[in-house]
């Protein structure tokens, strides 16, 4: 996805960016006198408004993948290289790869709050009776236990849920949208994907999933990145085999 961004913002930067070559350019007003005329608007003409507007994309593509602190200078060199057909200073894939890693950071960052407050949950958690622990991280405790078929990798499973955070609050449930849902078993988040492998149908178990095997460092929805996840989990059938 950011290879696709990354290829999208050069291809657009290249065509007309001629706002660049005025980064360092600072307009200061003056005062207007009988002798001296008014500085000219900064947007001359249609190119330079349609080449500021480029400037405005591209930084909301990339704030819209969390990166809010770019270097305007070295932004305005690669524009400008690139405009001039000069050779690149970096690989287009040392540039994705760059970016890549530059967001994880970031991600990281903002993320290590609710990394740290899941860490410490799971660890006090793995001690109450009933909670087992598997080398994955993943939690688990049998609330239920069925008898019926374990899924395998290539089954669609019908199941209810609640999702809920460490501290309780329910950031989505089956129950509340009136029905169960029907998925591939190996197109869940890694957490769910690994229960079900072991879930006898007619069980219903409790997850604690670490982020890990949930949605790693990004957000995903309206859940924060770096999120421990609680989940009781009702599997109900298999897709053809009930």
């Amino acid at each position: 996805m950011l290879k696709k961004i990354f290829s999208f913002c050069l291809s657009l930067v290249s065509i007309v960016f001629c706002f660049s070559q005025n980064t360092n350019t600072k307009v200061v007003a003056k005062p207007v006198t009988k002798n001296v005329a008014a500085p000219r608007p900064l947007l001359k003409d249609l190119r330079d408004s349609a080449s500021y507007a480029m400037g405005i994309f591209v930084i909301n593509v990339f704030r819209q993948q969390g990166i809010n602190n770019v270097n305007s200078a070295v932004v305005a060199r690669a524009i400008n290289d690139m405009q001039a057909k000069k050779p690149q200073l970096i690989s287009d894939d040392a540039a994705n790869n760059a970016i890549m890693t530059y967001q994880g950071r970031i991600q990281s960052q903002k993320s290590k709050p609710n990394i740290d407050a899941g860490m410490k949950f799971l660890s006090d958690n793995r001690s109450k009776p009933g909670v087992k622990t598997l080398p994955s991280g993943l939690q688990y405790e049998i609330i239920k236990e069925g008898t019926g078929t374990i899924p395998v990798a290539g089954d669609t499973i019908v199941c209810h849920y609640t999702g809920s955070y460490i501290n309780g609050s329910v950031f989505e449930s089956s129950y509340n949208n009136g029905q169960p849902i029907t998925h591939p078993v190996t197109q869940f988040i890694k957490g769910w994907t690994e229960a079900l492998l072991m879930m006898p149908v007619g069980s219903k178990w409790k997850l604690y999933i670490p982020y890990q095997l949930g949605y790693g460092t990004s957000d995903y929805n309206n859940i924060p990145g770096g999120s421990a996840l609680i989940f009781e989990m009702d599997l109900l059938g298999i897709k053809g085999k009930e």
